[in-house]
């Protein structure tokens, strides 16, 4: 009788860590003892088209306009981010920040933005990123100079695919982020 109860109290608790994993499936956390280090794996959805856009432009610099790369253009950004790159898929939080144009030869936007989570143990804990993204390239490597919460004293970086775009400006952007804090 005593197996049956321990072997139920096992299936049990192996079912709730399972569960438990499973909701965070997007970040893992690993304590080294010093350090924390800390993987994500999420889609930022960048929307400028339609009646409710995620980015708006908010400035754009005289006698640019005709610029093909948006040279001076300024947008602020409250942007979903998902476990999936389907809009429809799981919300672990928001990008709020804004981005500008600051090539006049080539597209690198300068972003300025923090990735807040709500979800799982990540629910009210942010990262900063501040670095020049070069938006053509296939995979963008950007600085992670700080956060809040279990990212206080972030540092790390982040690499950016972009997974989708059309010609009304949005985008949907895989990041690979490794954030490094201390215990």
């Amino acid at each position: 009788m005593g197996k049956v109860v321990l072997l139920v109290i096992f299936a049990i608790i192996f079912t709730w860590v399972a569960q438990a994993q499973d909701q965070t499936s997007w970040a893992k956390r690993v304590d080294t003892g010093k350090e924390v280090v800390t993987t994500l794996q999420f889609y930022f959805h960048d929307k400028l088209s339609g009646s409710n856009p995620s980015a708006v432009q908010i400035a754009q610099a005289a006698g640019t306009n005709n610029s093909s790369t948006l040279f001076g253009a300024l947008l602020m950004i409250d942007d979903p981010l998902t476990i999936g790159p389907e809009p429809t898929s799981k919300l672990v939080g928001r990008a709020r920040g804004l981005y500008g144009s600051a090539g006049q030869t080539d597209m690198g936007l300068i972003m300025v933005v923090s990735y807040g989570f709500t979800d799982g143990i990540y629910q009210g804990s942010s990262f900063s990123l501040l670095s020049l993204n070069p938006a053509m390239n296939p995979v963008r490597e950007m600085a992670i100079v700080g956060g809040t919460g279990l990212f206080r004293l972030a540092r790390g970086y982040a690499l950016a695919q972009t997974n989708s775009a059309n010609s009304n400006g949005d985008a949907i952007v895989g990041y690979n982020v490794t954030i490094v804090t201390y215990v």
